[in-house]
This record gives C-alpha cells, sequence and structure tokens, in this order.
C-alpha cells in the first residue's frame, strides 16, 4: 500500500511539473492571401487582447510576437479596411528588419512608422491624379434619384478616393471616402457600389466605403463584382441583387470551412520579443 502510494505521488508531481500548452480557438476571422510567400489572415483583435495578449494593436508578425505563428501575418479585424494595405506593409517591413538583420523591435517599427508616411502620401497622389482625369458626374442612382435636392446635377469628384485597391477582372477597385459620399454626392450609398448602379460611380468602377472593416472588404468586393456582371448580362436590379447576396454567403461559408481547418494558436509563456531572431532564409 505504502509503494502504491508513493508511485502516485511520483506521478502527480511528474504531472504537475509537466509544462502544458494553452490553446485558443476562434482567432482566425479572414485568409487574404500570400503576401511575399507571406500567409496574411485577419485575426479577432478582441479575442487575442482578451486571450493572449492585452496590447495587440492593428496587426502582428512571428518576430515580434512569440504566439504569431512562422509564416504569418495577422491583421486586426477591427481596423478599417482604409488602413489595411498600410498596416499590412507595416508588419511586412517589421518583420523582414527583424528576421533579415536582428533590428530590435523598436527600431523596426520606427521604420516602419516611416513607410507608412511614404505610402499614406502615395495613395493620395494617385488619387488626386485620379480625380484630376475625371469629368463631372450625376448625383444619382440608376433609377435617376437624385436624393440631395440643392446640389447640382452635375457635381466633382473631390477628396472621394482614398486609397487604390487595383483592378480585378478589368474593373478598377477603389476605397473612397463613404462621408463625403454620403454627405456632398448621395445619403443613400451603403458599403460599397458599382458603375451600373450609381451614376456618380466612374465607368468600369468598384466603389468601397473606407469605413467598413477590413474582414468585410473583399466580401464586399465579390458582391458588387457579381451584381455588376448580373446587370451587365441585363438582369433586373432584384435578381442581380439576390444573386449577389448569394454568392456572397457562399464565399463566406467556404471561408468558414477553410478557418475550422487551421490549428489553433498555441500560448507560449513568453509572449514578445525586443530583438528579431535572424532566419538564414530571409531574402
Amino acid at each position: 500500500m505504502k509503494i502504491n502510494v508513493l508511485i502516485i505521488s511520483i506521478i502527480y508531481v511528474y504531472i504537475a511539473g509537466c509544462k502544458h500548452d494553452v490553446t485558443v480557438d476562434g482567432v482566425y476571422r479572414y485568409y487574404a492571401g500570400k503576401r511575399g510567400g507571406i500567409d496574411v489572415w485577419v485575426v479577432d483583435g478582441y479575442k487575442v487582447r482578451h486571450k493572449i495578449y492585452k496590447e495587440f494593436l492593428y496587426g502582428g508578425n512571428e518576430q515580434r510576437y512569440i504566439f504569431n505563428p512562422k509564416g504569418e501575418i495577422w491583421i486586426d479585424h477591427a481596423i478599417s479596411c482604409e488602413e489595411f494595405e498600410l498596416t499590412l506593409a507595416h508588419e511586412l517591413n517589421e518583420r523582414h528588419l527583424m528576421a533579415k538583420f536582428g533590428w530590435t523591435y523598436d527600431r523596426a517599427h520606427d521604420s516602419s512608422l516611416a513607410l507608412e508616411v511614404v505610402k499614406r502620401r502615395q495613395f493620395q497622389e494617385v488619387c488626386r491624379k485620379h480625380e484630376e482625369t475625371l469629368p463631372k458626374v450625376s448625383p444619382t442612382d440608376r433609377d435617376n434619384r437624385k436624393e440631395i435636392r440643392d446640389i447640382s446635377d452635375s457635381v466633382i469628384l473631390e477628396h472621394i478616393y482614398r486609397i487604390p485597391v487595383g483592378e480585378r477582372n478589368g474593373l478598377s477597385i477603389w476605397i473612397v471616402d463613404g462621408y463625403l459620399v454620403r454627405k456632398n454626392i448621395f445619403p443613400d450609398f451603403g458599403f460599397s457600389g458599382n458603375d451600373l448602379v450609381y451614376h456618380f460611380i466612374p465607368p468600369r468602377e468598384i466603389w468601397i466605403d473606407g469605413q467598413i472593416s477590413c474582414e468585410e472588404m473583399d466580401y464586399s468586393i465579390a458582391e458588387e463584382q457579381q451584381e455588376r456582371a448580373k446587370l451587365a448580362q441585363g438582369k433586373t436590379f432584384g435578381e442581380a441583387y439576390e444573386t449577389a447576396v448569394s454568392e456572397n454567403q457562399y464565399v463566406r461559408d467556404r471561408m468558414a470551412l477553410r478557418i475550422s481547418k487551421h490549428p489553433p494558436v498555441i500560448v507560449p509563456d513568453s509572449l514578445n520579443r525586443e530583438t528579431g531572431i535572424i532566419d538564414p532564409t530571409e531574402k
């Protein structure tokens, strides 16, 4: 009996002394593809702050955050789509400087903030030049509704464009200042729109309201592409809208399935580091 008690005591001490990994589910919300061979994930910033690291803001990478899996950039789902590209550029640059040269976090972070300033100015220049090429537009929708009665029948698009997203399937995607659109052009402009629904959107353009969250951006783009395609085929707006909403739900379901297959986040004892760990494979 005494031997059995001794054995049980030894086993208990062994188990108690073993390190048990803590895991957190439900962190991943949207897979945004690869940039430079790195997987970009929009994550639940609230859950990260509540369950893992209370100071997590905007984004992260594995050089700074040890809990951030290797080969992944994290972007907080709470930020706007207008900030997404800038935050991503920041995290990629910060990660590279720490992994390639062993820079401290503070030094790499400051460099990445400077990069943001450069990119913000570049985006502003691109947007202003684009607006200068555009003719005046009608502040109406496809039903010729004009919702602000005391403005001209043709208006200039000024300070509307914020971020150029790029070309997709022959369409030009722009993040715009939704507040100014609603204030000065058309109050019923929602999360997004396309040129076949709103007369004030130039030909072959899709607009995304800069105030929506970054995790909703690609869903909105996909919905606008589908809606516009159906309108171009001669479908009614009601038919095109219903098809687009159904496609949106299909894309969401596929994303949910992908996320369900992603491993949970393992939370280590040490959460961050102040100096990069040089990776010989970093180019």
